[in-house]
């Protein structure tokens, strides 16, 4: 049986499934700026680490940089890390944005439905959990702004019927007035 070689391209150097160092199945092919596989000997972008521990200043930082390069999939990445590592009483909010990211990927991918769900329940769980904390800008989050960002574009979306430019469209975590 052979293969062309943009087949082997996309298979695991070795035939092995990706590990972890504790075992754990991981695949380690290069993404795109969205977060997709590409194969393995394709350049890609930078993956961010998992379970970076960051301050909630460094995780806005570095998820508004990754949010403004268009690399929507990236920031849910650090999103995610602070639900995991923060304080269990700000768990919703960090779930609620990094829902908002994830989002942002699949409508900027052409998952138009998937997409348009996951930004309105992103958006409905920082609103709760600001409502809930009595924060409405926790850790300069502009909550009630990013919210509207996000059923907005969800509206857009359904309107217009096709994928979005990530960067272009990307949220302003702290508010409308905050600088690029």
């Amino acid at each position: 049986m052979g293969s062309t070689g943009s087949e082997e391209s996309t298979e695991r150097p070795g035939g092995a499934r990706d590990r972890d160092s504790e075992g754990r199945a991981r695949n380690a092919r290069p993404r795109d700026g969205l977060g997709r596989p590409l194969p393995y000997d394709a350049p890609g972008v930078p993956r961010q680490p998992e379970g970076v521990v960051r301050t909630p200043q460094e995780t806005v930082v570095e998820a508004q940089r990754l949010l403004d390069e268009g690399k929507p999939f990236h920031a849910h990445e650090v999103f995610e890390d602070a639900w995991k590592s923060g304080p269990d009483t700000e768990r919703e909010l960090w779930r609620g944005l990094a829902q908002l990211a994830v989002g942002l990927t699949h409508t900027a991918r052409g998952n138009l439905t998937g997409g348009v769900r996951l930004l309105r329940r992103g958006a409905g769980a920082a609103e709760a959990w600001a409502s809930g904390s009595g924060e409405a800008t926790p850790h300069g989050i502009d909550v009630a702004s990013v919210a509207a960002w996000a059923r907005g574009l969800a509206e857009d979306v359904e309107r217009e019927g096709r994928p979005v430019d990530a960067g272009a469209r990307a949220p302003r975590l702290r508010g409308a007035d905050a600088g690029r």
